[in-house]
């Protein structure tokens, strides 16, 4: 389903697009992933709304089947990259797990803000994006997702989130759409 409408108090939440995780390989080249998601950035910060820069230092506790990171992550891991900016007004917020609701403050953030809708991107689209479309959802917003705006280590996995999980959690559209609802 194409998005249809954006609320006037929409949020843009753009997820870890920090030097760290956009220098790994993606199913998608993270360039236009990036440049999308600066065109949505700047659109939201002319119309006077809300953008969420969400960046990770941490992790989860716990034990998994996957690899563990191995040896210290370089200095600027975790900056947010430098298209994204931050622009002044920008919120940041930092997390330690895959979803970006869980143990920070945004759902406060965005409540404060009278925020009733959000649009989502970033890196990776099972993972860090998935997880906080599932959470706004939960938290009772309308959620819209910018599917040239992600991207995934995985085809399969970017894949399956766009087109299973996503339309049972909100909306999809372009980032040229999106603009458009923006007005």
């Amino acid at each position: 389903m194409t998005a249809t409408v954006l609320d006037p108090t929409t949020a843009l939440i753009v997820v870890d697009l920090q030097k760290g995780i956009t220098a790994l390989p993606t199913a998608h080249p993270s360039a236009g992933v990036i440049a999308n998601a600066a065109t949505l950035a700047d659109s939201f910060r002319a119309k006077g709304l809300p953008v969420i820069l969400v960046r990770v230092t941490g992790g989860a506790p716990g034990r998994t089947e996957g690899p563990a990171r191995s040896g210290q992550p370089a200095a600027d891991w975790a900056e947010i990259v430098p298209e994204m900016g931050p622009a002044e007004g920008d919120i940041i917020v930092t997390k330690q797990q895959w979803g970006a609701f869980y143990g920070t403050d945004l759902d406060l953030q965005l409540r404060r803000r009278g925020v009733t809708q959000v649009v989502l991107a970033g890196i990776a689209t099972s993972i860090g994006v998935e997880s906080t479309a599932r959470s706004a959802h939960e938290h009772g917003y309308h959620v819209t997702l910018a599917t040239d705006a992600m991207t995934d280590m995985s085809g399969e996995a970017h894949d399956n989130s766009v087109q299973r999980v996503f339309p049972r959690l909100g909306e999809t559209g372009t980032t040229d759409e999106i603009v458009k609802l923006l007005g």
